[in-house]
């Protein structure tokens, strides 16, 4: 796969996304007509959207509303018109739950209109300056000033929003370095990011801290919040379920522990490609943005970077 050198405004002009994301084996960069932004009512006050890279929540209140996450920038202007057909009212804060292009596409439009950006410590951090991500071949740019968080956390916090309560935390280095998660205890909604891929191997960003076992500890976190009933947003992917999530941890625990005892014994990414250490959930897992191979060898990267960090 080519490298390209792309910015932040550039990347997206022909990328499959919408709620299943992007598809990895299917860039190029011939136009092709993005699919349409689809609205989705979890509660009385909190609507999904997907179609827009990443999964939208967006939070509705008598005063304006509150989105998290925001989608690729070369739709930013397109996503607003489908927030309006939900809610005429104007974004007042949005939260990201990580740093990449596809969940803070919206930052600058919504930077420049007064919007206050809320995101951990990490996602200013590599907003703010040019970022390579290896795994995907991409060098991002850093975002204007206006696009940046002007309120940054390190561990969690909470706010009212309207009505609608919400509880935020960092996780441990997983998906990145940076993410974080949202939860509504009113409307039982839990916004994971792309800390949780929903019924495909996941994007691991190991350049930016990412790596395989730390997504199985960040969805062992998400199991324990909320109840049987919790409506869970993947960062990708449908609408999820305690069910989907466990099914999710427990393949993520099952390859992490696989690839941490083959690092220990000094397998080179080529041996644990040959070795298939992913087959017995590569049925369920193995048909979205990765091929086996492909994701192995993102995944047992990831060990072998975290194991030089710790």
């Amino acid at each position: 796969m080519p490298a390209f050198h792309l910015d932040r405004r550039d990347f997206l002009r022909t990328v499959v996304s919408g709620a299943a994301g992007l598809s990895i084996s299917r860039f190029s960069f011939a136009q092709q007509a993005p699919p349409a932004i689809k609205a989705t009512k979890l509660s009385d006050r909190v609507v999904l959207l997907t179609g827009d890279g990443g999964n939208v929540a967006v939070i509705l209140s008598d005063d304006g509303l509150l989105m998290i996450d925001g989608g690729v920038p070369e739709r930013a202007a397109d996503l607003q018109k489908a927030v309006k057909d939900v809610d005429s009212h104007p974004v007042r804060i949005l939260y990201n739950t990580h740093w990449h292009f596809d969940h803070v596409g919206s930052n600058e439009l919504l930077g420049k209109s007064g919007a206050k950006i809320i995101g951990h410590d990490n996602v200013k951090k590599w907003l703010s300056t040019k970022v390579t991500m290896e795994a995907m071949n991409r060098t991002f740019e850093p975002l204007a000033p206006e696009g940046r968080p002007t309120e940054t956390f390190s561990k969690n916090g909470k706010m009212t929003f309207g009505k609608e309560k919400l509880e935020y935390m960092h996780v441990a280095p997983a998906h990145t370095d940076s993410d974080s998660y949202v939860f509504l205890p009113e409307a039982n909604v839990l916004h994971c990011g792309d800390a949780f891929f929903n019924g495909f191997y996941p994007v691991i960003d190991y350049s930016t801290g990412g790596w395989v076992g730390g997504m199985a500890a960040a969805a062992e976190t998400f199991l324990k919040i909320g109840d049987a009933k919790t409506q869970i947003v993947p960062g990708h992917g449908p609408m999820g379920t305690k069910e989907d999530l466990k099914r999710t941890h427990d393949m993520l625990a099952s390859v992490s522990e696989r690839m941490v005892s083959m690092a220990k014994d000094g397998k080179s990414v080529d041996e644990v490609v040959a070795a298939a250490p992913t087959k017995d959930f590569d049925d369920k897992f193995g048909k979205g943005m990765f091929q086996p191979a492909a994701w192995t060898k993102i995944a047992y990267t990831s060990v072998l970077r975290h194991n030089q960090k710790a």
